[in-house]
């Protein structure tokens, strides 16, 4: 019999010839398990805003857990009917607790008065994503920068851009810092240094155009570092009426940012008026 013929067979009958099983040269390390449980002593804090999160705060968590071996988790549970606390405290988060909302971005300053390390790191309750996509912002900071930016501007491809869009685009021009285009500390994750949080106050960061704006008046060193596209990972808001109540929150927060400039540095913001010779005008 020859051996094409012992082949074919093969094939037919499904039989394969035995084969030596392979050694792996390379030793198997141990895989580092993360502790559930806050760093005594934290170089970085991960605070985490959540109401009825209880189906996304595990997974938000445990990518927040792997940002830095020295790393606290702070998760603010407000206005919550589900076991979002529960599972937050299970997985060894510092929870504070409150029964009533307490409206759009308040957590963030309640867990800025919380924190204890030296970099601040912002995230959400329904956004999942991993540690490595949250890493840069951390990196970021213990770099030199004081503010880190999502690279996330927003819905700009729409044929009718979004108001909150344009209005960080606009701010961003106000402030002399069109490179920024339409980054803001509105969108998470981002990051803050320790100086930082000095310098604005835990409470501005409850309006985050506003501490935005203070951030690049005072002289802040900010940037964007990494881009998170959150706009695929939040869920759709249902709007009241037609009406989407955030965003109006979030356009006056602006509007409040551009007053703030202009009190600052004048009714032209610090731009030229040109050669206009107004006093001419009766």
């Amino acid at each position: 019999m020859s051996l094409k013929h012992k082949r074919t067979s093969a094939r037919r009958t499904g039989r394969r010839a035995a084969r030596p099983a392979r050694r792996n040269s390379r030793p198997v390390r141990p895989v580092a398990v993360r502790p559930a449980q806050n760093h005594p002593e934290p170089y970085v804090s991960v605070i985490i805003p959540a109401m009825n999160e209880a189906r996304t705060i595990a997974g938000v968590i445990a990518g927040a857990r792997g940002v830095h071996p020295r790393c606290e988790v702070i998760v603010i549970v407000n206005g919550s009917a589900d076991k979002t606390a529960e599972i937050a405290k299970s997985m060894g988060a510092h929870v504070i607790s409150f029964e009533q909302p307490l409206g759009h971005d308040v957590g963030r300053s309640v867990g800025a008065d919380a924190a204890k390390g030296e970099v601040l790191l912002f995230t959400d309750g329904d956004l999942v994503i991993p540690a490595a996509q949250l890493r840069p912002f951390v990196s970021a900071i213990r770099g030199g920068t004081d503010v880190a930016l999502n690279d996330y501007s927003g819905p700009v491809r729409s044929r009718v851009p979004h108001p909150v869009v344009l209005s960080k685009y606009a701010l961003n021009i106000m402030l002399g810092r069109s490179d920024l285009k339409g980054y803001s500390l509105t969108a998470v994750p981002h990051a803050l240094s320790r100086k930082a949080l000095n310098v604005l106050g835990s409470g501005l960061l409850s309006r985050p155009p506003l501490a935005y704006a203070r951030a690049l008046l005072e002289g802040l060193n900010v940037r964007e570092v990494h881009k998170v596209p959150v706009g695929k990972l939040n869920a759709v808001r249902r709007k009241r009426g037609g009406r989407d109540p955030l965003q109006e929150i979030i356009l006056r927060d602006h509007l409040d940012a551009v007053s703030m400039l202009l009190e600052l540095k004048g009714e032209r913001a610090g731009f030229s008026d040109g050669t206009r010779r107004r006093e001419m005008v009766r």
